[in-house]
């Protein structure tokens, strides 16, 4: 096990890049849980999770030199790394033919009032700002980022117009921006 040394975020960012192998074991040892939590969002099995985990973990690595401090932290960065190799896990035709074999119970969607419990926000301190969304904001924002479903699908399992999911996603996502600057 690695000792946990302080490291700003700077620090931290430039002993990644130049591929120091303490650093990107503080790294994993500070961020591996709050990136396979963003995973299990959208990936419900754990082995599947911990290997997405593990690919994002690797991208990362190499790809730290793309990352820039003005466009937003670093844990941001990784976070949608992660989040969007998770997506494309989902999206995957090995995904696709694994999902066949669900249940019917496992496969049924949450009913809009049950958004709120099902965005586990708590570690991440965001419970405040997603009950400012409407449950209609939430569903959008669950099934897009969460659950990773494009507007399109999002419009048929919401069973409303393509284009209300695109003006409620951007109504969200601008209110979650005021919320957060």
């Amino acid at each position: 096990m690695s000792s946990k040394l302080p490291y700003t975020e700077s620090e931290l960012v430039e002993l990644l890049k130049l591929k120091s192998q303490r650093a990107y074991n503080y790294l994993y040892d500070n961020y591996s849980a709050a990136v396979y939590g963003v995973i299990c969002k959208v990936i419900s099995d754990a082995d599947e999770a911990a290997d997405v985990m593990q690919e994002a973990f690797i991208k990362i690595w190499r790809n730290i030199e793309q990352y820039d401090a003005s466009k937003g932290r670093l844990f941001t960065w990784m976070i949608n790394i992660a989040r969007n190799l998770a997506i494309d896990y989902i999206r995957s035709s090995r995904s696709k033919n694994n999902s066949k074999t669900e249940t019917l119970t496992e496969a049924t969607p949450l009913a809009p009032g049950d958004y709120t419990d099902h965005i586990k926000t708590d570690h991440l301190g965001l419970n405040k700002v997603i009950d400012e969304l409407t449950i209609e904001q939430k569903a959008i924002i669950d099934l897009a980022y969460f659950q990773g479903y494009t507007q399109e699908e999002i419009a048929k399992e919401l069973n409303v117009p393509l284009g209300t999911v695109k003006t409620r996603a951007r109504a969200a996502l601008l209110k979650l921006k005021h919320l957060f600057v």
